[in-house]
């Protein structure tokens, strides 16, 4: 009974590292196209040694570039957040608020007449 229960955890363990090296893989191969400083000779040299010496490669690259991995990853997570705040600013639309001030400077402006000055600010409200 107990050697398969090692059998079992040896088996979780060994599934865990190889799951973390795929992904630290994935990680690696993700930042190298994200680079633009790199030259493409030097990404195509990156890619041989991780397909023929693929796990000292992937230690090699985590410590050389490991710094510049984190930051490129970072300026790549602002801009999606700057990009998901400017949709949500587009779609929201603007406040009652907003919208009573633009029928009013209309309405000042002798855009609209009083009547529709009163409907825009009702339809802002509701």
């Amino acid at each position: 009974m107990w050697g398969n229960f090692w059998d079992i955890i040896w088996i979780f363990f060994w599934s865990f590292a190889f799951i973390a090296y795929l992904m630290a893989l994935f990680a690696i191969i993700g930042d190298l196209f994200r680079d633009h400083k790199l030259s493409g000779w030097w990404k195509a040299v990156w890619i041989i040694f991780l397909l023929f010496v693929p796990f000292l490669t992937a230690l090699v690259y985590l410590i050389a570039r490991g710094q510049g991995m984190a930051e490129r990853q970072l300026k790549d997570v602002k801009a999606a957040q700057a990009a998901s705040d400017a949709y949500i600013k587009q779609v929201a639309g603007s406040s009652a608020a907003d919208e009573i001030a633009k029928a009013k400077a209309l309405h000042t402006a002798g855009s609209i007449t009083d009547a529709e000055y009163e409907a825009l600010k009702a339809k802002a409200l509701a």
